[in-house]
This record gives structure tokens, sequence and C-alpha cells, in this order.
């Protein structure tokens, strides 16, 4: 009998559980790995919680791992994807595939390399061309080996074989050393850099905190030309690299919500909801200033936001 009863008990818990696991499944949502859409996921999620009383889940991946999740069905929502730099992810999945639909509402972006106010200003590196000028890329060298450094992004981000394209189109691929890292490595660099006014270049966009943070310039570049922007994925020829070319500026960019073209069945409200979301250039840079300079936890801060902005979600939620 006790073994009976253990039976019965076991398969309650289990039951419960998967109950559980079935609720938790409502949404998913992907989180890449830079801060600002770390902030929306958060945002999302309890608006899609508080409005819509869905249970949701967060689920930390790639790019290429949150679109083949909505794909599949397993994630349902990447909250900020960027054009041009996922645009081979975006033609596979939402322009041929159709498994994924891309929210026409858009955040403008801006791409490049940085540099601070203090190093533009006394060793005259203002334009892009002058890192590839050997004497100037020195001031950029903290290792002793004669060539600057230059953090072009993290190794998950489609950005960051893109600026090593750049780079050899540019030339200062030959004078600097490309530094991949997490980005918040990165940004302790900056600090870094800034707090002993030590020069430093560095890939950088915007919306993003740094710009509220430090006194931070974009090099200037020549104006984008898509002819000249010829960019191979590294997925579709591994050589990728000598095939490619971009010396020019990036085309304006754009950050848009994506998701899953199944939710218009399975959760028809939210995916009103989700295409209907419209954020700015100074709200996701307040939301990421918040989680990472002012360290309020991402869920915490969303909770915050969404109380205090519930005319703008009233609005999400009224479009058709």
């Amino acid at each position: 009998m006790p073994n009976v009863v253990k039976s019965a008990a076991l398969m309650v818990i289990c039951l419960i559980a998967s109950i559980g696991a079935a609720r938790a499944a409502d949404i998913v949502i992907g989180i890449p790995s830079w801060s600002s859409a770390n902030a929306t996921a958060h945002v999302i999620k309890e608006v899609l919680e508080k409005r819509l009383n869905l249970e949701v889940t967060l689920k930390t991946a790639t790019n290429e791992e949150i679109f083949a999740g909505m794909d599949e069905g397993t994630i349902h929502v990447h909250p900020e994807v960027w054009l041009p730099n996922q645009m081979t992810l975006h033609n596979k999945y939402v322009i041929r595939r159709k498994s994924v639909i891309m929210s026409e509402k858009a955040v403008p972006a801006e791409q490049g390399i940085c540099v601070t106010r203090h190093t533009a200003e006394t060793e005259n590196i203002r334009r892009i061309e002058d890192l590839a000028d050997p004497q100037k890329a020195r001031v950029f060298d903290t290792n002793g080996d004669g060539r600057g450094e230059l953090w072009v992004g993290d190794g998950d981000w489609a950005s960051t074989s893109i600026e090593r394209i750049r780079a050899e189109s540019y030339g200062h691929a030959r004078t600097m050393q490309l530094l991949e890292a997490e980005e918040v490595v990165a940004m302790a660099a900056i600090d870094a850099a800034v707090a002993v006014d030590r020069p430093i270049a560095f890939y950088c966009y915007a919306p993003h905190h740094v710009f509220s943070l430090h006194e931070i310039v974009f090099l200037e570049e020549p104006p984008h030309d898509p002819r000249a922007w010829n960019i191979v994925n590294p997925a579709d020829d591994p050589q990728w690299l000598t095939k490619s070319s971009a010396a020019v500026a990036w085309a304006t960019s754009f950050l848009h919500v994506t998701y899953a073209s199944n939710l218009i069945d399975t959760q028809p409200a939210a995916a009103r909801l989700l295409s209907a979301i419209k954020l700015d250039v100074d709200t996701v840079s307040a939301m990421t200033y918040a989680i990472v300079v002012d360290g309020v936890a991402p869920a915490d801060f969303a909770k915050q936001w969404v109380a205090a902005n519930s005319d703008r979600i009233d609005e999400w939620m009224a479009a058709k």
C-alpha cells in the first residue's frame, strides 16, 4: 500500500508539473546578447502577462537560434531584430518560409565605429580612414605590439562579421587588432579608458546607454552606397571575408519586434499586440540605461515601466 500511495503521489506531482510546463509555454520570448533587447524582452513579457493574462517565459539564445525556434514553434518572439544586420535570417524565415512575421513598426538606429570625443580632439582621429594610418592606429595600442585594438562586437552578432569586412575594405584590419568579446567586457573597457583619458575606438550602435554615459562620437565615413555594400554571409561561404567588400557607412538601420506567424492562430490577441508595439530611440536608450547603469533588475524595471506607460500600452491594445 505505501508503494501504491507513493506511486499515486508521484503521478499527481508529474501531472501538476506537466500542466505548469504547458501553461508556461503560452509564449516564449528569445533574448539575444545585447542590453536593449534584454530590456525590450522583459517589457513585452510584462505587457503580455498583465494585459492578456498569458504565461510568458524568457529564453537566452543567439539570433540564429531564436529565428529557428520561431520557425519550429519552440520560441515565439524576437524582441529586437536589427536590419540590415539580420537580413539573411529575415530573408530565410520572413520572406521565403513565411514562418516569421516582422512588425512594420520600427525604431531607427545608427551603427559604425566610435571614439571618445577626447580621442577625436586630442589625437585628431575623426574619420574611419584614420584607423588605417599606422601612426594614428598606434595610439590605440595597449599591449605594445605596434597595432591598436578595436572591439568589433560580440562573436554572436551579425554586425561583427560585417565590421570585419569593413575593416578589410577600409584597411584598418592591418593596423588594428580586431577584438571580439561580450558587450559587458567592451563597456567596462570603455569606462576604464574614459576614466584615464586613454584613446579608445570601438564598434558602436544607437540607441545605446553609452551615449548617455560618455561623450562619444561616430567616426566620419563615406555615405552608404548599396552598390559598394557587398556582404557575403559566413554561413553561406567559407571565403566570405575575401569575397565581401564594404568601404562605406552602414545604411540607416531599424529595430523590429518579430514573432512566429503561428501566433496569428494560436494567440491572435498577442500577435496583434506584438504588431502594434511602437517604441522610439529615447525610450529604448532610457530602458537600457535603467537596467545597465542604474542596476535595476530587468523584471522590476519592466513592471515599473508598464505601470507608468498605461496610455501608450492602451494604444497598442486598441490597434487593429
